[in-house]
């Protein structure tokens, strides 16, 4: 079921998808192997490296391939989720009110 669900968002997830963090999980779990790696990482590209990704799990007999695949956008996606709160816990939005409150308005408000 995941297999197809990939092969219908597969524009989605080539434009999305950042592949050097994926390769490593999927590495990691025995998903893909070291040549593979390797041919995945020759590809200067990084639309065709996701592209012959997706082909290569779409050939593989793997039977997990897609259920580790799902797994580790979803730690890509916790890794951004706390990159984000990372930049919105930084201490700007006290200096850019600072910047604004210093600048006179005509109303007097902002």
């Amino acid at each position: 079921m995941l297999k197809l669900k990939f092969q219908k968002l597969q524009v989605e997830i080539v434009r999305s998808l950042s592949v050097p963090n994926v390769m490593d999980f999927l590495f990691q779990e025995s998903v893909i192997s070291a040549a593979d790696m390797h041919h995945l990482q020759m590809q200067n590209d990084a639309r065709q490296q996701c592209r012959s990704l997706l082909t290569l799990l779409h050939m593989s007999e793997h039977p997990q391939a897609f259920v580790k695949l799902y797994l580790a956008i979803k730690d890509e996606a916790r890794q951004l989720q706390s990159l984000a709160d990372c930049i919105e816990q930084l201490n700007v939005n006290g200096q850019v009110q600072e910047r604004s409150a210093s600048k006179p308005t005509s109303s007097g408000t902002f």
